[in-house]
């Protein structure tokens, strides 16, 4: 009984069909881009002052400059590597008083400015910036700064819960049913996100799109590894995650030409609904089919793969079987990760091995947001190093195996890490420098990870293998930021 890989090697292992499949799919993986890592543009945090009536009414009459207005009425510098107490509190002091005069005019109230009282900024900020971010429109600095992290760690709570329910609905419903249901959702939930009134209703639609959106990633990428024959499928498996590499490229670009946070976030969800096309573009994964026993709607996708191969089915396709010895249709459930040994191992050891890559995926991703210098080429620079990433894992893995580049990406990845704790943040250039090559580090590890998961584990739970993934990004949302902020 012929195998869909026996099949595969006659029509074609990556013929039109495939190539075709895993074009199309590619844009979904570029597509989830801006919203695993968008919060660097989305979020970004400009210099900021307290606002006050007073000072901008005193600035008019005297005619000051910004330096100026600067010098007279924000406080200064605080401690080394604290924030600079002007970001957050400002002069308790009337300037609407007559004894104020236009040169110095503290200097009349007192001779050390220290001595003065500071309050909080009950009039808002100021921001220095010509754009926006969900930071200057809600003003989340200062006491409410931790509502930034809790919007990252929204969309990583609904990694977490929709990597393993949209796993168990991919093994279960089928990969493009999921597909197209979660696309819908995404498309849904991201233009919503840009016409949000309140920051509550950002929070819920951010929720939303995390909860589909890896999920929908996933099933794309089980869906291009089964189309594809035994000796492509590690190919095609890090050139689609080199499409997520080429979306965070364009990602800065596209920010920079749309430095306003809503027009920002309306451009990358608008598009996804062309997603939706993918009910006529993509046919249903023939290996899946087989393990639900549908084998007539399996067989009729491996006739159409040769029709549009150009090639002839061969004569035994009729008696086409799984390469897993399946005698009755088999039902998905997250307790088969674990129900024997072999499979609990490598299950545990994954979920570990995901948690830790995704703190430094996601920390150094923050890390290139946080180092002060221009932060559309700090993030692009930081990009480009995961394409010879990629290479470097095509050229080694079928000689070396998977064991020893993982070892050595996660030690270069860890080395990195722990010697940016010592770099002072005035070496901007080493501190780059350090970040990408612990870029590239994570990146073969993450890139190896996908690839090792679809090897692991059989047909029926592929998708929710992958799925564990969900326990890293939830786990380090939070965690991401602050290692991002503790360098």
């Amino acid at each position: 009984m012929p195998t869909v890989d026996d099949v595969l090697e006659q029509v074609g292992e990556f013929g039109w069909f495939q190539k075709q499949a895993f074009v199309t799919l590619c844009l979904l993986s570029a597509a989830f881009a801006p919203i695993y890592v968008g919060i660097v543009f989305l979020g970004f945090i400009p210099d900021h002052r307290c606002w006050s009536p007073g000072v901008a009414e005193l600035s008019q009459r005297c005619g000051w400059s910004l330096a100026e207005e600067l010098n007279y009425t924000v406080p200064g510098p605080g401690p080394v590597g604290e924030a600079s107490p002007g970001q957050c509190w400002r002069y308790e002091v009337d300037w609407n008083q007559s004894t104020l005069g236009c040169m110095d005019p503290l200097a009349n109230l007192t001779t050390n400015r220290s001595h003065l009282p500071l309050g909080p900024c009950g009039d808002g900020w100021v921001y220095d910036t010509n754009g926006s971010s969900i930071v200057t429109e809600f003003n989340l600095v200062c006491g409410d700064a931790w509502k930034l992290d809790l919007f990252q760690s929204c969309v990583n709570v609904g990694f977490f819960l929709g990597s393993v329910v949209i796993g168990y609905i991919a093994d279960r419903f089928g990969r493009k049913l999921c597909l197209l249901a979660t696309v819908l959702v995404n498309a849904i939930s991201g233009v919503l996100m840009a016409f949000a009134p309140d920051y509550t209703s950002m929070l819920l639609f951010r929720l939303l799109q995390g909860l589909v959106s890896k999920g929908s990633w996933m099933a794309g990428y089980t869906l291009i590894t089964e189309f594809v024959g035994l000796g492509y499928r590690r190919m095609v498996a890090i050139l689609y995650q080199m499409a997520f590499t080429l979306g965070l490229v364009l990602l800065p670009g596209l920010a920079y030409v749309l430095p306003h946070w809503r027009w920002l976030q309306l451009a990358v969800s608008l598009p996804t609904f062309l997603f939706l096309l993918y009910y006529w573009c993509v046919q249903e994964s023939p290996r899946w089919l087989l393990s639900q026993k549908r084998t007539a709607q399996a067989i009729k996708i491996m006739e159409h793969i040769a029709q549009k191969n150009g090639t002839v089915p061969p004569p035994d396709l009729k008696a086409l079987s799984l390469e897993e010895d399946v005698t009755e249709k088999l039902s998905p459930s997250f307790i088969d990760l674990f129900r024997t040994p072999h499979l609990r191992k490598h299950t545990f050891i994954l979920m570990y091995l995901w948690f830790v890559t995704s703190v430094l995926y996601l920390g150094l991703i923050m890390h290139m947001g946080a180092t002060g210098g221009d932060r559309h080429l700090d993030f692009l620079y930081s990009s480009l190093v995961e394409f010879p990433a990629a290479f470097i894992i095509l050229g080694i893995i079928d000689r070396i195996g998977r064991l020893y580049p993982l070892a050595v990406s996660y030690l270069v990845t860890g080395a990195a890490c722990f010697v940016m704790t010592f770099i002072s943040h005035d070496l901007h250039w080493l501190n780059i420098v350090v970040a990408c090559i612990g870029r590239m580090g994570v990146t073969i590890v993450a890139q190896m990870m996908c690839l090792v998961n679809a090897e692991l584990y059989p047909t029926f739970i592929r998708g929710a293998g992958p799925g564990c993934r969900g326990n890293d990004a939830a786990s380090s949302g939070d965690q991401g930021s602050c290692f991002a902020g503790d360098h």
